[in-house]
């Protein structure tokens, strides 16, 4: 069990980095020459989407790490 906890959380870390952006966002950026902006954004949509998964991750683990004592 403990290695699928290890492979799944490796997995997660090795994915490739998405480029999410809604369609007003995109429309915006493709038209701006600046890409430091459009980086700039995407890393922002990451950081914010990043956060509430490992915050579930974080409690499902002290749920199992609870139960299994």
């Amino acid at each position: 069990m403990k290695n699928k906890i290890l492979t799944s959380v490796f997995l997660i870390f090795l994915s490739i980095p998405s480029f999410s952006q809604c369609a007003m966002c995109r429309a915006v950026l493709e038209s701006s020459e600046n890409n430091g902006m459009a980086e700039g954004i995407n890393n922002g949509i990451m950081y914010l989407a990043f956060l509430p998964y490992l915050i579930v991750f974080f409690m499902i683990f002290f749920v199992y790490k609870k139960f299994k004592k």
